[in-house]
């Protein structure tokens, strides 16, 4: 099987004046602002329709690509059938091969190191977990994340073709974005190397407990309430979930959403006018009385008298 360059594609696509794919990059960019570009793949393949194989190794480019025909894609160690619609992430650091099998359709970007200057996009792209990463990022996507990912791409080539002054920040932004879906399909293992399952567990149950909260309004009301609850969302036992946040944090289930809880009642308390009864449905309580029960065995004091305190110290 005859292998051709990503490259030479490339000097075939930019009327031959170079090899390099920087002659594919739109006219005007500065140096300083980097480089980036996006493709129709079914342009490539009219281009390419005499190759079986194409090397997808793209020098100091990054690449992504939306593949939504049948392929192989084979890396040194092994080669990953592509079936359905799916995102490959690579980098100058990871050649591998691509072989389409029929009728190819999808889009890709590719982008410098330097379009993703700190200054301008806030992050290292090396850093990042889907660069990073020991395993290829290769990921089969489901009917809403095709839409999202196809929707994305569109987004790109409007953009990319408009006179919009700060296009290619809204190029950043919709690379980020797909960046993040690719990091959002990694297994967590994948995301957090330096973790147990333990800490994994613990960080993803606080992180859940977090979102909860603030409450902005009387209407607004904590989803979640129970330690059942929080172990059904997380997919975990309950017992399961008690052992770990008791063997991390100390404290069981239960007694960190009810500190959390307790959290959000001062505040409420000390800066809102909301009444005692609209904070404690807020907060889950079934009435007034089980939630004043509950302040005053935390606090030693009832809601009443905390927000009279709290306003009489807020003078002094």
């Amino acid at each position: 099987m005859r292998k051709t360059s990503f490259e030479d594609l490339c000097y075939h696509l930019s009327s031959g004046c170079s090899t390099d794919l920087s002659a594919l990059l739109p006219e005007g960019i500065q140096q300083e602002v980097g480089h980036f570009n996006v493709f129709d793949l079914t342009d490539i393949m009219q281009e390419a329709r005499e190759k079986t194989t194409i090397s997808c190794a793209s020098r100091a480019f990054y690449k992504i690509s939306f593949l939504t025909g049948r392929s192989l894609a084979e890396y040194p160690d092994r080669a990953v059938e592509i079936s359905r619609p799916t995102l490959i992430f690579t980098t100058p650091k990871s050649p591998y091969y691509w072989s389409p099998m029929g009728r190819q359709t999808g889009q890709f970007c590719v982008f410098t190191a330097e379009f993703f200057h700190p200054a301008m996009s806030g992050v290292i792209l090396d850093e990042l977990p889907i660069f990073k990463s020991p395993e290829h990022p290769v990921y089969a996507l489901s009917d809403s994340d095709i839409e999202r990912v196809q929707g994305i791409f569109d987004n790109m080539k409007a953009e990319i073709s408009s006179n919009y002054a700060y296009k290619y920040d809204l190029l950043r932004a919709y690379t980020l974005e797909l960046i993040h879906l690719g990091q959002k399909l990694q297994s967590t293992v994948m995301l957090h190397p330096n973790h147990s399952a333990s800490a994994r567990t613990t960080s993803l149950f606080l992180e859940l407990l977090e979102r909860q909260f603030p409450l902005e309004s009387p209407q607004q009301k904590v989803a979640l309430r129970t330690a059942k609850q929080y172990a059904d969302h997380l997919a975990v036992h309950i017992n399961h979930l008690n052992k770990v946040l008791k063997d991390t944090t100390g404290l069981t289930t239960t007694e960190l959403i009810a500190g959390r809880i307790l959290q959000e009642a001062r505040a409420l308390l000390r800066l809102t006018d909301w009444s005692i009864a609209e904070i404690a449905d807020s907060l889950g309580f079934s009435d007034f009385a089980h939630f004043a029960k509950f302040f005053k065995n935390e606090t030693s004091l009832s809601p009443g008298a905390f927000r009279s305190q709290a306003k009489s110290l807020n003078y002094t």
